[in-house]
């Protein structure tokens, strides 16, 4: 009962910091049942941290330091604290929730891509990055919410983080191409008839804009797998997927946009509720709206 003890006493801390860092997980939070929501808003503060890591860390090397010291504080036996309220609040949410160590593991390694601006060479690439980290993220909410129940939905997490994924990447397609990071595939550049070199630099015209067009299709396409499977879902697992409801809506504004690189989207804070409050309460009934 420790571990249960010290998720509650970070409780406010932890769930300030996802409400700052990811506000659309913190709303979906919101409907989990509440003697699970401080599990889930450990899990939404590790990933928010991780994810951040380039932001607050320029430099790749002291950026995989930091990584590294979340693999240790991961690994690391018994329930001393930290002193860190999210890396607290994650030790007691993996031990009380009995959670794999080794999903940790491989989020980790597959946030070092951030930290450089190598090209993502493959759709098959992509799908992999998205698979370790936002399906990754919300297979472990599934298992917190019911671990019996959360095995049989795998593969339905991996196509709701590659959706969940490539969207929020193409939200953040301003920031990265200002970086140098570019997350559109090589290989879907060249079909599109660009670089990855030229795509960064703002260059490449109607190439640029078929290949943003093409990662909003595959967005799509992996959202519609989602959903044909979605209303299988058991309620107690309804609140691991329902920011997906927010995916949704979001490749809707991207594209009904003037230009697709101009993918950035946004939704009112009254629409992020509403749409999440109609699919916790009714799960998922296509055709999403």
């Amino acid at each position: 009962m420790a571990g249960t003890s010290n998720i509650i006493k970070n409780g406010d801390i932890v769930m300030d910091a996802v409400r700052a860092a990811d506000h659309d997980r913190y709303l979906s939070a919101l409907y989990a049942p509440a003697d699970k929501r401080d599990a889930l808003l450990a899990l939404y503060a590790f990933n928010a941290e991780i994810a951040g890591v380039r932001d607050r860390i320029h430099e790749p090397l002291p950026g995989e330091v930091r990584l590294q010291w979340w693999r240790d504080v991961i690994s690391a036996e018994g329930d001393a604290e930290t002193g860190h309220p999210t890396a607290d609040a994650l030790r007691a949410t993996i031990a009380a929730c009995r959670l794999p160590k080794a999903a940790f593991d491989n989020m980790l390694e597959a946030r070092i891509f951030d930290l450089y601006d190598d090209p993502m060479p493959s759709r098959t690439d992509l799908e992999g990055y998205c698979g370790e980290t936002a399906a990754a993220l919300i297979q472990l909410v599934a298992m917190a919410l019911d671990p019996a129940a959360a095995p049989g939905f795998a593969e339905l997490a991996g196509r709701a983080g590659c959706a969940q994924a490539i969207t929020g990447l193409l939200l953040l397609l301003p920031l990265h191409r200002r970086r140098g990071q570019c997350f559109v595939p090589a290989d879907i550049l060249s079909a599109a008839g660009t670089t990855p070199e030229e795509f960064v630099k703002g260059e490449g015209g109607a190439a640029a804009e078929r290949a943003v067009t093409a990662m909003i299709a595959l967005a799509r396409e992996h959202l519609n797998a989602f959903e044909t499977g979605a209303p299988a879902l058991p309620v107690a697992l309804r609140p691991a997927f329902l920011p997906l409801a927010l995916t949704h809506a979001y490749l809707d504004r991207m594209e009904k946009a003037g230009s697709p690189l101009s993918a950035t989207a946004t939704l009112s804070t009254l629409r992020r509720h509403w749409l999440l409050l109609r699919h916790a309460m009714r799960g998922w009934t296509p055709p999403l709206t």
